[in-house]
């Protein structure tokens, strides 16, 4: 499909259609946005958690054992290659046991997916008055830390493995 010809009006038309289908797949919850649904769904199909309410303070999903999962997301292109997730909220309540946090390249492939136990992320995050919570990047130190795991091969077989319904245009 060749977008170069489509008036703007009809690039975002068919945005939002996408939107609307990634929805009714059960991928995307919400019409924002879709980095941060995206990666919970992902999160959620790879490692066999169920998604907690979207109002759920704290935590985004939840293991069979319990455990609650925070999940943030960063989608990087060449203009913007901030590696900054998104503010977390009350770190000191432990509203969470771990937060998974993934970087997609621009066109939505895993560059990076770890899980980071709570404990840790006060070590590599910086409290932010002016956006009430803590902003950590995911980068350096962080990545090479004994007790961060790499998850992306659990991603990516979680995305090899979806059908793809006909008439969907893949490249």
């Amino acid at each position: 499909m060749n977008l170069i010809n489509l008036q703007t009006k009809d690039l975002l038309k068919l945005q939002s259609e996408v939107m609307r289908e990634l929805r009714s797949r059960g991928i995307l919850r919400t019409m924002n946005n879709p980095v941060g649904d995206y990666a919970e769904w992902l999160v959620a199909s790879a490692l066999g958690l169920k998604l907690a309410k979207n109002s759920a303070a704290g935590h985004d999903a939840e293991s069979e054992t319990g455990k609650k999962i925070q999940i943030k997301a960063r989608r990087v292109n060449p203009a913007n290659k901030s590696r900054q997730l998104g503010v977390i909220r009350n770190l000191e309540k432990g509203d969470f046991d771990e937060l998974i946090a993934i970087i997609f390249s621009e066109s939505y492939e895993v560059v990076e997916a770890v899980s980071i136990p709570h404990s840790v992320i006060s070590e590599y995050s910086t409290h932010r008055s002016h956006v009430n919570g803590h902003v950590l990047h995911l980068r350096g130190a962080l990545l090479s830390d004994s007790r961060v795991r790499d998850i992306r091969a659990e991603l990516s077989q979680e995305i090899s493995q979806q059908p793809q319904k006909a008439g969907v245009i893949s490249k």
